[in-house]
């Protein structure tokens, strides 16, 4: 008997996840399961890489969620020539007053879509660790909090590496999830034609939730229950990431939380309040596999990192207990 079988069947799910995602699909045509686990990484706290090819709808999906959850948007183009300071913000010296005056740059807002990241150099990449990290600002030697929610969102187009720079490790372990729209169906394609001749439903698309109902809502997620069998089972996970023959660099402590608060986030979405080992599997590739470095041998072999997520999953054996829930 399976872990699923011996649990209690969920129960309605929650509002705010089920009114965002319908009025994200209003935009994204058949996109309903990256919806689903991007909106579980900005309810888990988290920011989001989206790394595929041009024109899948990486930049459509960030502007709709940022309008469904009623935060504001900011989108900026990295180039290599842009600047730390164009993204953070600058202190002007005012020649009235004698004194200098920070200037906020566009991280200032709900949304920051960092697009096409990997074009910036190292250095601005680097401008957004302390903000993704620590939700402030530093500037001149003075801290500028961020006010929550505050969410990044970057794109990068992983086929393409002329004139880009590699995200350092430190950078991708900052993002909760990495994620992949992919291309509609044959159906969806037509379907999305058909949506899309006269104009862009982005245009009239409306907030549904409000900025305190998503910081209420992540405050319900972290209380989701997780067993202590299930705590083991993601710890477990992220070890073998460390022990596979192919990985030279394993998921560490951050990525177990970060799998555990995926998984509670989808658990809230399900109207769950505890997590069943299908969260945790759901979340794993999208959690661990940017995280992953590989050895030269697996990419002799033609080896990828979402294929050894799926070695792991399929290695470790999956807890079973009598009762689902928080016990007393």
């Amino acid at each position: 008997m399976t872990y699923t079988e011996l649990t209690a069947p969920p129960t309605s799910a929650p509002v705010l996840p089920a009114r965002v995602l319908e009025n994200v699909a209003r935009v994204l045509v058949g996109k309903e399961g990256v919806t689903r686990l991007a909106l579980a990484g900005v309810l888990a706290g988290g920011h989001i890489l989206l790394e595929d090819a041009p024109g899948t709808g990486k930049t459509m999906l960030a502007r709709a969620l940022a309008r469904s959850l009623g935060l504001d948007f900011k989108r900026v183009q990295f180039t290599p020539d842009l600047l730390p300071g164009d993204v953070t913000g600058v202190s002007v010296y005012r020649p009235a007053t004698g004194t200098f005056e920070f200037v906020p740059g566009p991280i200032f807002t709900g949304v920051l879509l960092a697009d096409e990241i990997n074009r910036a150099t190292p250095k601005t990449q680097s401008a957004l660790l302390e903000a993704m990290g620590e939700g402030q600002v530093t500037e001149s030697g003075v801290t500028h909090l961020l006010p929550p929610p505050f969410v990044v969102i970057a794109t990068q187009n992983p086929v393409e590496h002329e004139g880009t720079y590699r995200l350092p490790e430190a950078q991708l372990d900052r993002f909760l999830l990495r994620l992949s729209v992919g291309y509609p169906t044959l159906d969806e394609e037509v379907r999305l034609l058909d949506r899309l001749q006269t104009v862009h439903p982005i245009h009239a698309l409306e907030s549904v939730v409000t900025p305190a109902d998503l910081l209420d809502a992540q405050r319900q997620v972290r209380d989701v229950h997780v067993s202590a069998d299930l705590r083991r089972y993601i710890a477990a996970l992220v070890a073998r990431t460390r022990q596979h023959p192919m990985v030279a660099l394993g998921g560490g402590p951050r990525a177990s939380l970060a799998l555990q608060g995926v998984a509670q986030a989808l658990a809230f979405q399900a109207g769950r309040s505890f997590v069943l080992p299908d969260d945790v599997q759901e979340a794993a590739p999208g959690v661990l596999a940017h995280r992953l470095s590989l050895r030269i041998e697996a990419r002799l072999q033609g080896q990828g990192d979402a294929q050894v997520v799926e070695e792991v999953l399929a290695a470790e054996p999956v807890p079973v207990e009598q009762a689902a829930g928080p016990r007393s």
